[in-house]
């Protein structure tokens, strides 16, 4: 039977290169599973192509840096922006100095935890259980200052929308192929989507127990 290029098996080395990540990178993601690895009686690592390919579709990793670091740097730029564009509005000028230092903190873990997501460095189950961490925050801080759900919902909402319109542009800003900008987006939706939900459920708690902090 014909070997094909999906049968090959690749070194460390030549594997990382294939992915655009460091060799440590690709170490750890063998070590822990997360990449199917062989490991020679010699004890050297081999990976074959064809795990490499399906790892990278599902993980973005063939552009890691270049296109989620950049559309990182451009969302946080944006987000600064728009900040100070809706600053009065109702939902950002209820909060006080405290509360907004503390959105803003929650914005940078939530930017954090988007680029290893999208970049496959931590686990997905991990990742989305971070994010159902920070929705929870974000709907306890909101009901703590009196906040209606719609309150709570479009702080993060603001957020999504910010990262989601970042990537629309990256093809035009960047030169990134539309189809990586678009599994950019899915990602990012999947992740933020669980973001809204734990918002939506600490209020749907309260409402369960009979308790109102309005």
């Amino acid at each position: 039977m014909e070997t094909t290029e999906r049968d090959t098996w690749l070194p460390l080395s030549k594997a990382a290169k294939r992915l655009n990540v460091h060799p440590s990178t690709l170490r750890r993601w063998g070590d822990n599973g997360a990449l199917p690895m062989l490991l020679t009686p010699g004890g050297h690592r081999r990976f074959a192509v064809s795990d490499l390919e399906r790892f990278a579709q599902e993980h973005l990793v063939r552009q890691e840096a270049p296109i989620v670091e950049m559309w990182a740097g451009e969302a946080l730029t944006q987000a600064r922006q728009e900040l100070v564009v809706h600053r009065d509005e109702q939902w950002l000028a209820a909060y006080d100095e405290r509360t907004r230092q503390r959105h803003r903190e929650l914005g940078m873990q939530l930017l954090g935890l988007t680029m290893r997501f999208l970049a496959g460095e931590e686990e997905p189950e991990r990742c989305l259980e971070v994010a159902r961490q920070i929705g929870r925050e974000y709907g306890e801080i909101a009901q703590t200052m009196g906040q209606p759900l719609s309150a709570a919902l479009r702080a993060s909402i603001f957020f999504r929308d910010t990262l989601v319109e970042t990537a629309v542009h990256l093809p035009e800003s960047a030169h990134v192929r539309p189809a990586a900008s678009r599994q950019l987006m899915h990602r990012i939706n999947a992740l933020l989507n669980t973001v809204h939900l734990a918002i939506a459920e600490v209020y749907d708690a309260d409402n369960a127990t009979g308790v109102s902090r309005s």
